[in-house]
């Protein structure tokens, strides 16, 4: 009878890391696409609203008096009340200040500025302190319903 040879066991060699499985190769395209449609929709959302502040700080500084720079604050919250709510353009006195105030944090357009905004573009003077303090809540509230964000 003839000797039976043995010899060890040999494991295979262990599998390497490098090439990835199919799925990891359409997770790891998949995280990509997000990763660029994110940063895609961010850039979009940051030139939209450097756009919205040139665009109001370009027509205020436009203005050729403060009373004009007013009227000019105006028009642009109507313009952009009537892309956020249709109808809002033909509110007037409290009732537009009301709709200005909505959903902020702190009612900004009651007193003085309230009433600087209603009738400033037909006063003869405008004092600047007014109109500045007038300017910044405005635009924030511009920014706020063409952007989105504050």
């Amino acid at each position: 009878m003839s000797a039976l040879v043995l010899r060890d066991i040999h494991e295979p060699p262990a599998p390497s890391w490098w090439l990835p499985a199919p799925g990891w190769w359409l997770l790891a395209a998949l995280l990509l696409a997000i990763v660029a449609a994110l940063l895609w929709a961010y850039r979009r959302r940051r030139r939209r609203r450097r756009e919205m502040e040139r665009l109001f700080d370009a027509t205020v500084d436009g203005a050729p008096t403060p009373a004009a720079a007013v009227a000019a604050i105006s028009e642009l919250l109507r313009r952009a009340a009537r892309r956020r709510e249709p109808g809002a353009e033909a509110l007037g006195g409290e009732e537009w200040l009301r709709l200005l105030d909505r959903g902020a944090k702190q009612a900004a357009f009651d007193g003085e500025t309230g009433q600087l905004l209603l009738e400033g573009g037909y006063r003869r003077d405008v004092d600047a302190v007014q109109l500045a303090r007038l300017r910044t809540i405005a635009r924030a509230r511009f920014l706020v319903w063409t952007t989105g964000r504050p």
